[in-house]
C-alpha cells in the first residue's frame, strides 16, 4: 500500500496510462464485457434466490396448511459429515381431511376451508375439436382468494357450474355437461358445490370427462382468522393443533407445513419451487464457468499489454525505478482502467438483467407462470460488488504477469505447470467415461477448462512448435512474406502464443457447449423413433375406450409424471427427479418398443414393478429380479421389483411404471395420450375421430423436468460467453497488432512492399486461425469423446452448418484483428 501511493509510482502510472491508452484499450472491452455478464448473472442468481411462488388462489387466507412438497434424504458420505439432500416434487402432496375438524377448532380461526380440486375436459363440438382443460374446485374454496360474482348466483346442485371470467362463457351456456349459473371474477376455473367437489375428487380414474385425485384427501386447507387475530399468533396456533393431532400427509407420512406471507404461493404453484430450484443450479453452474473464462480471457489479455512493455520496464530499472515500483505503477494503471470498465459494464448488467428474464416471460411455457422473482432495490447495489471483483481478478494478474528481476525458472515453472494441467484434463475426461449423466457432463465441463488453461501456459511452446512444422513450407513457397512471417514467428513465439491462446478457447468452447447438446439431442431423437411404433396418437380418451373400437389391434395410455432416486454418484449423495412414463403393459405391442434387454415387459402388468434403463441398471447394479427404490411423484415410498431392462432410456426416461401405479400419486392422473397400434389407419381415424382428436403419431420422448428453461437460459448464457470469447480474440489481436506497428513501419522504411506485407499478414492470420482451431478441436474433442461415450455409446456429433458458424466466426474474427491495426498504422 505504502508503495502503491508513492508519488514516482503515481506518475509512472500516469504518464504510461496516457502513452499506451490504445493498448489499454483492448482491457477496458474485455473488462466491460466481463462485469456486465457477471453482474446480470449475480442479478439474476438473486431474484432467483429470493424469488417465490405468486400468491393468487390463498390471498385471502391467513395460514395455508398443505402437505410437504419436498423429499429429504439424510445420509453421511465417507470421511465427511452427514448432509441433507433435498428435492421439489412436481404432483401434489395431500392433506388428510381429519385436519379440517382440527383446524376449525383452534382458537382465532373463523373458517377453516378445504380446497378440494380435480380436472374437467371438454372437447369442442366437430370431429376434429380440440379438447379444452379446466381446473375444478368447490364454490367455498373462492373465498380463499377472495374470488367474488360478477353475474349469476353460487351452484346449488350437482349439474350447475360457476365458471371464471378467463373462460369467457357466459350464464345459460353448458360446459362439461353443466349449466353455467354463475360467473366470477379469477381464472379460467369451474366451481361446483362443496359435495360435487368431494364427490369428483375421491374417484381417481373417473369416467368422462372429469377425472380426480385420492379419496378421502384435500389439496390444501385455507385458515381464516377472526378479526383482530394477528398472523403470527394464528400460525403458531395452528402449528401447535397439528402437531398435537399427530396429523402427517397422506403420501410420505411427513408432518404437515402451515404457510404464511410468499409461503403460500407453494401451496397453490407446484411447478414454481422446482423450476427455482433448477434455475439456481443452472445459473451457479454457468457464472462458475463465466468466471473461470474471464479469468484467461483477462490473464492474456493484462499479460499481453504488460509483456509489450518489456523494453520500457528495462529502461525505468536502469535508471533507478525499483522493481516493486514499476510493479505498483502497473497495478494502478489496471486498477484504474479495470475500474472505469467494471462500473460501465455494472451500469449495462441490469438491463441485460431485465432483458433476459422478459425474454423468458414473453415465452409460454417455459417459465412457471406462478414462479415470481423478487428484485428488491437493494439487490442492484449487488453488481457493485461484481464489479470490485472483477477489478480484482484484473489486479491480481499484474501481481502474476509482472516479474521480478532476477529470479529465473519462471519459464521452467510455466511448462511444468502448463503439463500438469494437460495431464489433469485427461485424467479428466478418463473419469468422464466412468460416468453417466449429471456426473459425465460435470467431468468433461471439468476437462475442457483445464486442457484450455493448460493450453494458455503452454501457448509460446506451441507456437514454436506449430511454427516448426510450418517453417519450411512457408520459407519455400510464401516468398518474401513467407520468410518474413516464419522470421517474426520464431523470434515472437511468446506474441503468438498469447494470440493462439484466445483462439483456441473460444473454438473449444463454442464445440463443446454445441456438441455436447447436438449429440444428446440426435441420439434421444433416434432411440425415440425407433421406439414408438403406434400407429396413431389420440388425446382426451384413455386406452380402455380405445381397445373397443374397431379396427384398433392395441393401445396404450401414456401417463407422465416424474420419481425421485436417491443415489450416490462419485462419492456425493444426489436426489434426482428424473421423467417417467406410465403405459400399460398388455398395449405395448405394436405401439412401444423400449428395446428390451434383459427380462420380460410383461411384468408391467402387476403393480410394485418397474423397468429400467439399461445405463441406470448398470449404474445401480440391478437386474431382473432386483428391487428399487423409489419415490413417486408426490413423494410416497416404493420398493419396486425390477421386471426388465431397456435400451431405449435417453428417450423414454430411465424408468417403466405401470400407468395404475402411477395414477393414484398424480395432480391429474389423465392420460397425456394414447398410443394406438390399427389394422388401417384409414379407418381406424374414421372409428376414433367421435371419440378424441386423432393426430399423426410423433415419437414418444420423455422432456427432463425444467428442460426448456435450462435449454434458453443456457443458449443466451453460451452465447453471452462465446461473444465474451470473440471479444478477447479481437482485443488480443489488435492489442500485439498496436504493439508491433514499429515493426512494420521499420519493415516498410526498408523495403518491404504494401503487397508483401498484406500477403505476410495473410499468412499470419491463416497460420492463427488453422493452428488455433485445430487445437481447440483436439482440445474439446477429447472430453466430448468421453461425455459422448459415455451418454450415448457413440460418437460426438456436431452438425455441419454449427461447424462452419465457428469456423467463420473465428476467421473474421481473427482477420479483423490482424489487419485492423495494421491498417490504423497508415
Amino acid at each position: 500500500m505504502k508503495a502503491f501511493g508513492n508519488p514516482a509510482v503515481r506518475l509512472l502510472s500516469a504518464r504510461s496510462l496516457r502513452a499506451h491508452r490504445k493498448a489499454w484499450a483492448a482491457v477496458f472491452a474485455a473488462v466491460a464485457v466481463t462485469s456486465a455478464l457477471l453482474g446480470a448473472l449475480a442479478l439474476a442468481l438473486g431474484a432467483t434466490g429470493l424469488g417465490h411462488a405468486r400468491v393468487e388462489r390463498y390471498a385471502a387466507a391467513s395460514v395455508v396448511v398443505a402437505g410437504d412438497q419436498e423429499v429429504r434424504w439424510t445420509t453421511k458420505p465417507w470421511g465427511s459429515e452427514p448432509t441433507t439432500e433435498t428435492a421439489g416434487l412436481t404432483e401434489r402432496v395431500r392433506v388428510p381431511g381429519a385436519a379440517v375438524a382440527v383446524l376449525r377448532a383452534v382458537p382465532g380461526v373463523r373458517a377453516a376451508v378445504p380446497d378440494h380440486t380435480f380436472v374437467v375436459r371438454e372437447r369442442a363440438a366437430g370431429a376434429a375439436g380440440e379438447t379444452r382443460t379446466y381446473t375444478g374446485r368447490s364454490w367455498d374454496a373462492a373465498r380463499l382468494a377472495p374470488y367474488r360474482l360478477l353475474d349469476g348466483r353460487e351452484p346449488r346442485g350437482a349439474g350447475e357450474v360457476v365458471t371464471g371470467a378467463g373462460t369467457g362463457v357466459r350464464v345459460g351456456d353448458t360446459v362439461a355437461g353443466r349449466e353455467v349459473v354463475g360467473v366470477a371474477d379469477g381464472p379460467d376455473a369451474l366451481y361446483v358445490t362443496a359435495g360435487e367437489a368431494r364427490r369428483l375428487a375421491g374417484r381417481p380414474g373417473a369416467a368422462g370427462p372429469l377425472a380426480a385425485g385420492p379419496r378421502d384427501s384435500v389439496d390444501a386447507i385455507g385458515v381464516l382468522a377472526e378479526p383482530g387475530v394477528p398472523v403470527d399468533t394464528l400460525h403458531a396456533r395452528v402449528r401447535a393443533a397439528l402437531d398435537r393431532a399427530g396429523l402427517r400427509d397422506t403420501a410420505s407420512g411427513q408432518p404437515l407445513r402451515a404457510f404464511t406471507g410468499d409461503g403460500r404461493g407453494s401451496a397453490e404453484h407446484l411447478a414454481a419451487a422446482p423450476a427455482r430450484a433448477e434455475l439456481l443450479q443452472l445459473l451457479a453452474a454457468v457464472s462458475g464457468t463465466v468466471v473461470l473464462v474471464a479469468v484467461l480471457v483477462l490473464a492474456s489479455l493484462v499479460a499481453q499489454a504488460l509483456q509489450q512493455r518489456a523494453g520500457e520496464r528495462e529502461l525505468l530499472l536502469s535508471v533507478g525505478a525499483t522493481p516493486r515500483q514499476i510493479r505498483a505503477a502497473a497495478g494502478r494503471e489496471v486498477t484504474r482502467v479495470a475500474g472505469a470498465a467494471a462500473l460501465l459494464g455494472a451500469l449495462v448488467a441490469v438491463p441485460v438483467f431485465l432483458g433476459l428474464w422478459s425474454a423468458l416471460r414473453s415465452r409460454t411455457g417455459v417459465v412457471p407462470d406462478g414462479l415470481e422473482l423478487a428484485a428488491p432495490p437493494w439487490l442492484f447495489a449487488g453488481v457493485l460488488v461484481v464489479a470490485a471483483v472483477v477489478v480484482g481478478i484484473a489486479r491480481l494478474v499484474v501481481l502474476l504477469a509482472t516479474p521480478f528481476p532476477g529470479r529465473p525458472g519462471k519459464g521452467a515453472v510455466r511448462r511444468v505447470s502448463g503439463i500438469v494441467l494437460l495431464l489433469a484434463g485427461v485424467a479428466s475426461a478418463g473419469t468422464a467415461t466412468a460416468q453417466s449423466g449429471g456426473a459425465a457432463a460435470a467431468a468433461a465441463g471439468a476437462a475442457t477448462v483445464t486442457l484450455v488453461a493448460g493450453c494458455a501456459l503452454l501457448g509460446p511452446w506451441i507456437a514454436r512448435a506449430a511454427m516448426t512444422v510450418l517453417d519450411r513450407p512457408f520459407r519455400r513457397f510464401g516468398g518474401a512474406p513467407g520468410r518474413l512471417t516464419a522470421a517474426g514467428a520464431s523470434a515472437h513465439s511468446r506474441r503468438l502464443g498469447a494470440a493462439l491462446v484466445p483462439v483456441v478457447l473460444v473454438t473449444a468452447f463454442a464445440l463443446v457447449q454445441l456438441a455436447a447438446g447436438t449429440t444428446a439431442e440426435r441420439a434421444a431423437d433416434a432411440q425415440a423413433r425407433a421406439a414408438t411404433t403406434a400407429d396413431l396418437a389420440v388425446s382426451g380418451t384413455t386406452a380402455e375406450r380405445v381397445r373397443k373400437l374397431p379396427g384398433v389391434v392395441a393401445a396404450t395410455d401414456v401417463l407422465r409424471s416424474t420419481v425421485v432416486l436417491a443415489r450416490t454418484e462419485a462419492g456425493t449423495p444426489r436426489l434426482e427427479r428424473l421423467p417417467v412414463l406410465g403405459v400399460d403393459a398388455a398395449g405395448l405391442a405394436g405401439t412401444l418398443d423400449p428395446g428390451v434387454v434383459a427380462g420380460d415387459l410383461a411384468g408391467l402388468a402387476r403393480t410394485g414393478t418397474v423397468a429400467v434403463g439399461a445405463d441406470m441398471a448398470d449404474s445401480l447394479d440391478v437386474r431382473p429380479g432386483s428391487t428399487v427404490g423409489l419415490r413417486l411423484g408426490d413423494g410416497t415410498p416404493r420398493t419396486l421389483r425390477v421386471v426388465a431392462v431397456y435400451e431405449r432410456s435417453l428417450a423414454l426416461g430411465e424408468f417403466l411404471l405401470p400407468a395404475a401405479e402411477l395414477a393414484p400419486h398424480m395432480s391429474d392422473p389423465h392420460p397425456a395420450r394414447v398410443l394406438v397400434a390399427t389394422e388401417g389407419a384409414a379407418g381406424s381415424v374414421r372409428s376414433l375421430a367421435p371419440v378424441a382428436p386423432v393426430a399423426p403419431v410423433a415419437p414418444e420422448q420423455v422432456t427432463p423436468p425444467g428442460a426448456e428453461l435450462n435449454g434458453l437460459v443456457s443458449a443466451a448464457v453460451v452465447a453471452a460467453i462465446g461473444g465474451l470469447t470473440l471479444l478477447s480474440v479481437l482485443s488480443t489481436l489488435t492489442l500485439i497488432g498496436a504493439g508491433r506497428r514499429d515493426e512494420l513501419r521499420l519493415l516498410d522504411q526498408v523495403g518491404a512492399t504494401a503487397g508483401q506485407l498484406r500477403r505476410m499478414l495473410c499468412l499470419e492470420a491463416g497460420f492463427l486461425t488453422a493452428t488455433g482451431l485445430l487445437i481447440g478441436a483436439v482440445v474439446a474433442a477429447l472430453p466430448l469423446t468421453a461425455f459422448a461415450w459415455s451418454f450415448t455409446g457413440g460418437l460426438p456429433y456436431l452438425p455441419p452448418a454449427y461447424a462452419a458458424v465457428i469456423a467463420g466466426a473465428v476467421v473474421v474474427t481473427v482477420t479483423a484483428g490482424v489487419f485492423l491495426p495494421a491498417s490504423a498504422r497508415r
